[in-house]
């Protein structure tokens, strides 16, 4: 089968700067990936790079080719699970790149037999749940405002970065200004275990839903120190990286979080939520900030999900892409009128 493949990277300004707890971006990188049938259907997948996995747009951009000659050389965009082996195999890193790759194949995959994603996989598309809207870090009445907007838009689960000396002031702001939200909290790995415990004791009595990556990532034992002690359950981010982390994070947390961008594929993503299952954690997907183009794919996941963190498209002041229809929030499938992942660019 004859594929044709096109490459464009774009740089994407953000509604607000967006800080958490080792820094603060304006803008993001995304690099889009479109591959083309005879018949002249396109699937489109896009990469969002994170250097705090040493991934850039560059490195991206490097890799694209060798990866869409593997989709290429196997010919089928259906045999998903041999793309994706064969990706793994010449590209060891740039989980990013691959994601991108698999991201575009499944959207072709799909749209060939006119499905929508989650149909092509089996799911239901009822067994949705509502994204949580992310304030990052910032001035404390910044952040009060931030979060007053994202209740005037219908949000009614919120994510607060933390990692400051500020957070307990924080958290007493935001609850104070949405009393009823579902309220979880990300430390980005700012915090020593002591200093996790002592926060989260304190932090408790504001009603929230968990805390995300409370220590570094390379302090394993840390975050177990801190699970078991903790007054609230603790989710893995930066732990939990690639399917191999789930057995590893098992006795450490309560929940696992995986991110497309992390993983490099969404069949790898599908098999992590199956490991994190079988060790009994409850399982959520994150993403970075990112297009349309990329978290349309994600957004069929949450039929399988216990939490969704998908509002990186939400956070960009324009989108390119078009994607899965949220109303105040709420990942709505059953409104999808398109086939594949949704992803469709307007411009």
């Amino acid at each position: 089968m004859t594929l044709e493949t096109t490459v464009e990277r774009r740089s994407l300004p953000l509604e607000y700067p967006f800080g958490i707890s080792r820094g603060t971006t304006t803008e993001t990188e995304v690099v889009t990936v479109r591959i083309e049938d005879a018949d002249g259907t396109t699937g489109l997948g896009a990469a969002s790079p994170s250097p705090h996995y040493g991934e850039t747009p560059a490195t991206v951009e490097a890799v694209l080719p060798d990866l869409l000659a593997v989709v290429e050389d196997v010919g089928d965009p259906h045999q998903l699970e041999r793309i994706e082996r064969r990706m793994r195999e010449t590209v060891r890193r740039n989980p990013a790149a691959r994601t991108a790759v698999s991201i575009a194949v499944h959207d072709l995959a799909a749209k060939r037999l006119d499905v929508p994603l989650y149909r092509y996989w089996g799911l239901d598309p009822a067994e949705t749940l509502e994204t949580s809207y992310t304030i990052g870090l910032d001035d404390v009445e910044t952040m009060r405002e931030k979060t007053e907007t994202a209740l005037e838009r219908g949000f009614g689960t919120l994510k607060v970065k933390l990692g400051t000396d500020r957070d307990l002031e924080i958290v007493r702001t935001i609850r104070s200004a949405a009393p009823d939200v579902d309220l979880f909290v990300d430390a980005n790995e700012a915090w020593s275990p002591r200093d996790a415990v002592d926060k989260i004791d304190r932090l408790a009595e504001f009603d929230l839903e968990f805390v995300e990556q409370p220590v570094p990532a390379e302090n394993p034992e840390g975050l177990k120190f801190v699970s078991e002690r903790s007054a609230l359950p603790i989710a893995a981010d930066e732990s939990c990286v690639t399917l191999a982390d789930i057995p590893r994070i098992a006795d450490r947390c309560d929940i696992a979080n995986l991110k497309l961008m992390k993983c490099g594929g969404l069949r790898e993503a599908r098999r992590m939520i199956s490991a994190a299952r079988a060790h009994g954690l409850e399982v959520m997907c994150g993403c970075m900030t990112e297009s349309n183009a990329s978290i349309a794919a994600a957004c069929h996941l949450a039929p399988l999900l216990d939490y969704a963190d998908l509002d990186g498209s939400l956070l960009l002041a324009a989108d390119p892409a078009d994607g899965v229809p949220m109303p105040n929030g709420r990942i709505d499938l059953v409104g999808l009128d398109r086939p594949g992942t949704g992803a469709v660019l307007q411009s």
